[in-house]
């Protein structure tokens, strides 16, 4: 839930976003810069940046959000015209500098420098495999097992068939951003688990995570980089070429990139993430309406949702009639934020963890005092969080609070980038929508179903990966089911012509 970004844990937290820039005369450190800060959402432990100047390689990587770890000096040290950056949730490896991105390699065949957004489930294979054949780790990160994949082919073969090499063996959901020397590649997995683009500049090309840090540097969206494509820009930011290096027969989007993750000005899939939130917030309506005298979001990412609810009210009643009168149900922002209480704020015990939401979020009583109310949000992970909204409004003095969800209930933990929970701590692993009614203490409560997540998407339930709200997996992953015929690569070192 977006309303418990901080150590209250009861929300999924965000993965991590990549960028990478090409540009014809400028350095890239500030493009770059720039681009982490509308990536910032998508991961606050750490943040990082990698140039070449064309002789050598130059790095900058703190803990800490954009703005704490960069200073004006060490963008003027950041010297090129190529590079990559990464803002960082951790999701496998420590909570430390040494996992922090972008990784950082040098070897005889030159200098590697690798973010990676994602999850890899056979991190430990490849790593014992290669740490057998001489390699010497720094982290426990699955982003340096790609990078000395990477570089190991790279002593043999050209930068394409090097990358393939390594796409065939690692298993598991990337988007990277990678600079070979002065060139910058980006790679997304073959199920394009998790998103990726490019967009032109007025003086060379940009690879992101998302649209929005495109926008941000005055740039156009191309398009999204394909499942299994490759994206080699030209170092002097004059264009790019592509490569579609495997094949997969069916996709596997994270769905939650637009329930949740993702920007709502950001395009992912050539729909604007917003307006895919209205749709579901519609949906949402469609299946599970109620009448109320006002609708209202838990701010910042159950507003879209909200609004795209309210507006089929206007045009439909809850049982699904043509509404005759205007009114249909009053849209209100009755929830107001602290935006200054973050991530670090520091709750000793359970308690106070509990209590922490009247900290963050604070009713208008004028807004739901003696009304019917329908709270929207994006997803329940714990319960912690939606069990205190639902007493604040009601000692705020509403009569009724009812909880709508915009998304399937989170029954399985996420092993492809998300920090979710585990199975143990979610609410909805081993309740119904029902008991967790009750739990929770809202008149009314339900999800989202995960057909009508599909038809918002405008695709096939095959070509998303619904791991999280079905407990089946797009990725063989240990003691786990498979929704899918699912062939994991060989860990062995494949043969040059391979």
């Amino acid at each position: 839930m977006n309303a418990g970004g901080d150590h209250a844990d009861d929300e999924p937290r965000e993965k991590c976003g990549v960028v990478g820039v090409s540009l014809a005369e400028r350095d890239a450190a500030r493009p770059l810069y720039y681009a982490l800060y509308a990536l910032q959402h998508r991961g606050q432990e750490s943040a990082g940046i990698v140039t070449h100047d064309g002789f050598q390689q130059h790095s900058h990587v703190e803990r800490g959000l954009v703005g704490d770890a960069f200073e004006a000096g060490d963008l003027e040290s950041l010297a090129g015209s190529t590079g990559i950056g990464h803002v960082r949730y951790p999701t496998a490896g420590s909570l430390d500098k040494s996992c922090a991105q972008p990784f950082s390699v040098s070897f005889k065949s030159g200098s590697l420098g690798l973010s990676h957004n994602g999850n890899l489930v056979n991190a430990d294979e490849v790593r014992e495999e290669l740490a057998a054949a001489g390699h010497a780790f720094t982290s426990d990160g699955d982003t340096e097992v790609i990078a000395h994949d990477l570089a190991r082919n790279l002593l043999e073969e050209d930068l394409v068939r090097a990358v393939k090499h390594t796409m065939k063996r690692i298993h598991g959901s990337y988007s990277l951003a990678i600079t070979h020397d002065d060139t910058v590649l980006g790679v997304r997995d073959p199920m394009g688990n998790r998103p990726l683009c490019i967009g032109r500049l007025e003086d060379g090309y940009v690879l992101a995570s998302e649209s929005a840090a495109i926008d941000t540097l005055d740039g156009e969206l191309i398009r999204d980089v394909r499942p299994g494509e490759l994206v080699v820009l030209e170092p002097d930011g004059s264009g790019y070429d592509t490569y579609q290096l495997v094949e997969a027969d069916s996709t596997a989007h994270c769905f939650f990139e637009h329930v949740y993750f993702a920007r709502p000005d950001s395009v992912i899939d050539d729909e604007l993430v917003y307006e895919v939130r209205r749709k579901l917030g519609r949906k949402l309506w469609e299946e599970s309406g109620v009448e109320s005298d006002v609708v209202m979001p838990v701010p910042d990412s159950g507003r879209a949702f909200a609004t795209g609810y309210a507006d089929a009210a206007a045009e439909t009643t809850a049982d699904g009639g043509v509404r005759e009168d205007d009114g249909g149900i009053e849209f209100a922002e009755g929830l107001m934020k602290n935006r200054y209480v973050g991530r670090t704020f520091i709750m000793p015990t359970q308690d106070e963890r509990e209590r922490a939401v009247r900290l963050k979020l604070n009713p208008i009583r004028s807004t739901v005092e003696g009304k019917s109310v329908t709270i929207i949000d994006d997803s329940i992970v714990r319960g912690t969080t939606s069990t205190q909204l639902v007493e604040l409004v009601r000692e705020a003095g509403a009569e009724e609070v009812h909880l709508r969800i915009g998304a399937p209930p989170i029954v399985a933990p996420c092993y492809f980038g998300i920090d979710m929970a585990t199975r143990d701590e979610l609410i909805a692993s081993d309740k119904s929508t029902e008991e967790i009614r009750d739990r929770i203490e809202a008149d009314s409560l339900s999800y989202l179903s995960i057909d009508a997540v599909a038809e918002a998407l405008d695709a096939s339930r095959a070509d998303l990966c619904l791991g999280c709200v079905t407990g089946e997996y797009p990725f063989d992953v240990e003691g786990e089911a498979t929704d899918r015929p699912v062939e994991a690569p060989s860990t062995d070192a494949p043969a040059a012509d391979d």
